[in-house]
């Protein structure tokens, strides 16, 4: 067992180019797990930078001066976000609100509902388990709500870092976009000289990252808008909301859309019963997910390297689990990035890709 896992070693590490790769890879590992927190607004900025430089650099290479092109799209970028949040954020927060308060008579419509079932099904369904059911549901709902206030007590001292947060980021974004060059250059001096494999996995993951991050975020603007706009125009209560919490469940793909059709069924079927207008309405979602799975995916991602969707589940948990909200955002690239790595280890040294990349 020992020989073949010195035969493995010798075979991928004996190129002093995969043995840079796999210490670059364990030292940035290391870094994040343990400062990753405190160096999440650098990710954050990074992201933003990485969203925004696309537009810097056309303007750049139309004459325009890097710096002015920097100010001008950050500046566009924090007014649009910004009116934004005004024209939305009360909006979501009402409804939020109102949803909160709605959601006692769901459940009790929905216990109701539940309780009729030994009546109907008398055969089917004994009394004694659907109250055991019941009692043991309400117990872990009161459980969660006072682990929900305790968070939102909690979260009140973040105010201030988030604060902190507003103003820090876009001034990082400034520089990152100002100084790409300068940025890179000094990374570029840090790296190894034995770093053929570092450069080969970095080129494909700036391109795979750069259109991941645009592509997702047009993709929730476009599915988080029409379906807004389909729920209103089908009179659906909070479907603003719904329709962001639909917009952003883009980013887990499979595991997103399918928990986000819980509440979309829920409030409808609480508001339309099962008539025809909760079938049409869960029939328009069906479209939109089929559609953005379909059309929209594919033409934003026609660059992305293909995933097998198990692999992409357990990017997504791996990844989630490590680093909560920004593991799942980042899911597919770094799942991708794993799977250049890879790629790149499997090149033998003496191969024409490993001879055009040295």
């Amino acid at each position: 067992m020992f020989g073949v896992f010195t035969q493995w070693y010798k075979r991928k590490f004996s190129d002093p180019n995969a043995l840079m790769l796999l210490l670059l890879i364990l030292i940035t590992t290391v870094i994040l797990l343990i400062w990753g927190n405190i160096l999440m607004p650098v990710i954050v900025a990074a992201v933003i930078a990485y969203l925004l430089d696309w537009p810097v650099s056309k303007m750049n290479r139309r004459g325009i001066n890097r710096t002015a092109a920097t100010a001008i799209t950050l500046t566009v970028f924090i007014v649009v976000s910004i009116l934004l949040m005004i024209g939305l954020v009360p909006v979501i927060y009402k409804q939020s609100v109102n949803l909160a308060q709605e959601l006692p008579l769901i459940w009790n419509s929905g216990q109701e509902w539940v309780i009729s079932l030994p009546e109907r099904y008398p055969e089917l369904v004994q009394v004694e388990y659907i109250k055991n059911t019941m009692d043991s549901v309400n117990q872990h709902l009161v459980s969660f709500g006072q682990q929900v206030i305790s968070v939102s007590v909690n979260s009140i001292g973040n105010l201030a870092a988030l604060l902190i947060y507003m103003i820090l980021v876009p001034l990082m974004v400034f520089f990152m976009l100002k100084d790409k060059q300068l940025f890179l250059a000094s990374i570029s001096n840090v790296l190894p000289k034995e770093r053929r494999l570092i450069t080969q996995v970095g080129e494909e993951m700036n391109t795979q990252i750069a259109n991941y991050i645009r592509g997702k975020v047009i993709e929730i603007i476009i599915v988080g808008g029409v379906t807004s706009a389909a729920f209103a125009f089908m009179e659906l209560r909070y479907a603003l909301l719904l329709g962001v919490l639909v917009g952003f469940s883009v980013l887990i793909p499979y595991i997103g859309a399918a928990v986000v059709t819980i509440p979309v069924a829920i409030v409808a079927l609480f508001q339309f019963g099962l008539t025809s207008d909760f079938w049409y309405l869960m029939l328009v979602y069906a479209i939109i997910q089929a559609l953005d799975g379909n059309l929209i995916v594919p033409i934003l991602f026609s660059e992305a390297v293909s995933l097998h969707p198990l692999y992409i589940i357990i990017a997504v948990l791996v990844f989630g689990g490590m680093w909560g909200f920004w593991g799942v955002f980042f899911a597919i690239p770094l799942a991708t990035l794993v799977k250049a790595v890879i790629s790149a280890w499997s090149t033998p040294t003496n191969s024409p890709e490993a001879m055009l990349k040295s």
